[in-house]
């Protein structure tokens, strides 16, 4: 594998020089696309660097041995150190994701379970956006359909980032998180005490940089715009500004209310398309990748129940990797960390052994 890191040094090297390029910071999507490179470039050389380090001082470590004890003495600490280098760099040269330095659009939808879905909802989206709050992410409340005891119907929120490392991008770290969501708790509504399972659904959309990105031929949308519409169904707007758009050659439809002017609840529906769209496209390269390239945990199906929030034994549990805590209190209050780490690690584990079955 370590065959490759020579390409990547020369390539580290000319990135590096095109960011000298004024021409370079003139355009503002290049200049985001090479930044993005330079940076996923860069944790390689350091690795690199520092694997090389860790070898030369074995070797010296080694050859002086045989004169002083002492140096023999450092020999397995220096091994150490020279594997935990080695593994480091090992992960660095897996295939990554093109599209973890993205920002996202995530959706949380109600599912089995009528009010208490919702509510729980609700619960995710404080959950996720103070999970962003604490990777000094911004959040932008783009559409939500609250329910008629509270909590929301559907609610879509663009979380994004600041760094340029595809390591620490917000689609790197959420992208995981799409799937059904089961809780198990005591509704407020139930009088009996009794515990329900209830459903909730996570979708999440890698962010389009630069609306050039996704072609959209305007002759295949179908634009409708009508009265915004509160719980219950009552009008909370007297003109049109609501709009719904419909991507005839896909079917994919975006509604979008919030907002009361018709221009910023288009601009966003248009946002959202582009996300999907976009996300579309991933899917299909995805179907036909090699495995190595295939996330193995970040399946494609939808409808996969991933995790389970069990509220009297304070429990948090993910099916796909086996992670299991009970600290489902802090989880709430956005502490993923740990739970999204397991899901990068799995994933790097299974792309490992995709590699080193080929």
């Amino acid at each position: 594998m370590f065959e490759s890191v020579r390409g990547l040094l020369d390539e580290h090297r000319a990135v590096q020089e095109e960011l000298s390029d004024p021409a370079v910071h003139a355009d503002a999507a290049r200049a985001k696309r090479v930044n993005r490179r330079y940076a996923e470039l860069s944790r390689i050389v350091h690795a690199y660097e520092a694997w090389q380090g860790a070898v030369d001082d074995l070797a010296a470590a080694r050859e002086l041995a045989g004169e002083d004890a002492a140096f023999a003495d450092e020999v397995p600490a220096l091994e150490e150190q020279r594997d935990a280098a080695q593994e480091r760099l090992r992960r660095l040269l897996i295939p990554r994701d093109p599209d973890d330095a993205r920002d996202v659009i995530m959706e949380i939808k109600a599912g089995e379970g009528g009010a208490e879905s919702a509510l729980f909802a609700a619960d995710l989206l404080r959950m996720y956006m103070q999970y962003a709050a604490s990777q000094g992410w911004k959040t932008e409340l783009l559409e939500r359909n609250e329910s008629d005891l509270g909590g929301y119907k559907d609610v879509q929120v663009a979380i994004k980032g600041s760094s340029t490392d595809p390591a620490a991008g917000v689609w790197a770290h959420l992208k995981y998180e799409g799937g059904v969501h089961r809780v198990q708790r005591v509704p407020a509504t139930e009088s009996q005490g009794r515990i329900h399972t209830s459903t909730t659904g996570v979708l999440v959309f890698p962010e389009v940089d630069e609306p050039e990105e996704i072609q959209i031929d305007q002759n295949d949308l179908k634009i409708d715009v009508f009265r915004s519409s509160g719980p219950g169904g009552q009008s909370v707007n007297t003109t049109d500004s609501a709009v719904r758009i419909t991507h005839v050659p896909t079917g994919i439809v975006v509604s979008m209310q919030n907002e009361k002017s018709q221009l910023q609840n288009r601009e966003a529906a248009m946002r959202v398309l582009r996300a999907r769209l976009l996300a579309k496209q991933q899917e299909e390269r995805d179907a036909a990748a090699s495995d190595a390239r295939r996330s193995q945990i970040r399946g494609m199906d939808r409808s996969e129940r991933i995790r389970t929030y069990n509220f009297p034994e304070n429990r948090i549990a993910d099916h796909r990797t086996g992670y299991k805590a009970y600290n489902l209190d802090q989880v709430m209050d956005g502490a993923l960390g740990p739970i999204i780490d397991s899901a990068i690690a799995a994933d790097e584990e299974a792309r490992l052994a995709a590699l080193a079955g080929e």
